[in-house]
């Protein structure tokens, strides 16, 4: 272990001497994503004319709905979860500022004031009987020293470790901010999928409405006829049987709608319902069919996730420097400058002036495997941001193929179920026809009833999942984080903490005695 110590203190040294600067450990070279350069529906290589167009950053301008590109516009800088990004984003900063003060000298200032009294039965009797005869049973008075002055110390960064140190840091602060971006991007997904599965919901609520009214007409014609002695009860009790089914499934519905709004709300820092008579009621927008993907090499700069998971094995590459680095002599130029003075007025004399000056190097001998532990973990962690690396890469690539998938074939789901939709009503208007006529049975009515009812809300359902899987399309693309964000706050003062009006009210209300 010595003689390994004197090796590197050699080597230190001959690197000094040859005015090098020498950083120690690995360089980071910037992984490859091994996305090709085609396009997600093709097979071969884009040809330079034909390069498909990039994914819109404001991708929800698509369903061509204002409601709701106007929450849209406001999630960057409402969302709780992109604010609490922000602030992580401004921490890893100032850790970052922490680490790079280390590149600079440190100097303390100092001034001290004692007051000490000496035992006379001490050894300060020792002293007095030096002085002879004359001094004996001569007492000390208490002795006063003013002491001020300055302290430095600098650490000469000679291999790098300080660097290393600061370049982990930096890419931490990256990391810290594709982080903020993925909080937006993952906040914009789920704003649009809450909207969405709303205007779903309160679509079913209409079908449910528009059933029931047809319900009720089937209920008189059942009446009607009972009247005049053409049909007994039992028809009239199915058709009311009916009635109360379709009215039973709508409070559930206005519960899911309400859970919405309420989602909504929560996503732009809203109290429950706040945004209610701002939403209103409106039908789901399904989007085009198609929209442009890009080619997957591009992910690698889209994806938030990707980007922080490079910027992760940065940093774990930056730290095998620093391990690296206290396998070497720390060298460090230490200095003291003051004045020390027994009484006040002489403090800043000539005479009072005191000063130490030189260089200290710390060479690490033997430290029980630390320093050699410290480096294979070190070396470990950056295999893993490797392979985490290439699992995220990997990761986006399916979650791109997946939800094109889905989005084609529930088109073609919704097609067939808006074909059954079609004839269902026409069935039930055939059923009714003949009903009215005599000709046909009351099961018929009701079978094709309950067939119309559950054609629309599969087709209802069908059509909101079709703007779903884009939606999820365009997060697995990773766009949206482009548009601007809030300004990343210097001090944490920046962000008050916000004042709940549901907590103004209750604590504004009377309590109980």
């Amino acid at each position: 272990m010595i003689l390994g110590a004197l090796k590197n203190l050699l080597a230190a040294f001959c690197c000094s001497a040859a005015l090098a600067g020498c950083t120690v450990g690995p360089n980071f070279v910037q992984p490859d994503s091994h996305l090709p350069e085609v396009s997600f529906t093709g097979d071969g290589k884009a040809p330079a004319s034909h390069v498909p167009a990039p994914t819109d950053p404001t991708w929800w301008n698509v369903f061509r709905d204002p409601i709701l590109t106007s929450l849209e516009q406001r999630v960057a800088a409402a969302n709780l979860d992109v604010k609490t990004a922000t602030l992580r984003l401004a921490e890893s900063r100032f850790q970052r500022g922490v680490a790079a003060a280390a590149q600079f000298p440190s100097i303390d200032g100092s001034a001290k004031y004692t007051r000490e009294q000496y035992s006379n039965n001490g050894i300060a009797s020792l002293l007095t009987g030096l002085l002879g005869p004359s001094a004996a049973g001569t007492k000390i008075g208490p002795i006063d020293e003013y002491n001020t002055g300055f302290d430095a110390s600098w650490e000469l960064d000679l291999w790098g470790r300080v660097r290393r140190q600061v370049e982990s840091a930096d890419a931490q602060v990256d990391q810290a901010a594709d982080q903020r971006r993925d909080a937006l991007v993952s906040s914009l997904a789920e704003l649009a999928r809450d909207y969405l599965q709303l205007r779903g919901v309160q679509t079913q609520i209409t079908i449910a409405n528009d059933n029931l009214k047809v319900d009720r007409d089937i209920l008189q014609l059942a009446q009607d006829r009972q009247q005049r002695g053409l049909q007994n009860g039992l028809d009239v009790e199915n058709a009311a049987a009916q009635v109360e089914s379709i009215r039973a499934q709508i409070p559930q519905l206005q519960q899911q709608e309400s859970e919405a709004i309420n989602a909504l709300s929560l996503l732009l820092d809203q109290p429950p319902g706040a945004l209610r008579a701002e939403l209103g009621v409106r039908t789901v927008r399904i989007g085009p069919p198609h929209v442009p993907l890009g080619v997957p090499s591009e992910l690698a700069r889209r994806r938030p996730d990707i980007r922080a998971a490079e910027d992760s094995l940065h940093a774990a590459t930056a730290t095998i420097g620093v391990a690296i680095g206290d396998f070497y002599p720390k060298v460090q130029l230490n200095g003291t400058v003051g004045f020390d003075s027994l009484t006040i007025k002489h403090l800043y004399d000539a005479n009072s002036l005191q000063y130490m000056v030189g260089p200290s190097v710390t060479l690490p001998i033997f430290e029980g495997g630390r320093l050699r532990s410290t480096l294979e973990l070190r070396e470990a962690q950056q295999q893993e941001a490797a392979i985490t690396y290439r699992k995220t890469v990997l990761q986006a690539w399916h979650d791109v193929v997946n939800a094109l998938v889905a989005h084609r074939l529930e088109q073609n789901r919704r097609a067939r179920l808006q074909a059954q939709a079609d004839h269902s009503r026409a069935a039930r208007e055939l059923a009714r026809a003949r009903y009215k006529d005599g000709v046909s049975d009351f099961l018929n009515v009701l079978d094709t009833e309950r067939s119309v009812l559950q054609a629309e809300q599969q087709y209802a359902a069908s059509t909101t999942n079709v703007a779903l899987d884009l939606v999820q399309l365009f997060k697995a693309l990773g766009g949206g984080w482009e548009t601007t964000f809030p300004d990343v706050p210097s001090e944490t003062a920046a962000f008050p903490v916000p004042v709940n009006p549901l907590t103004v009210a209750i604590e504004a209300a009377p309590q109980p005695h």
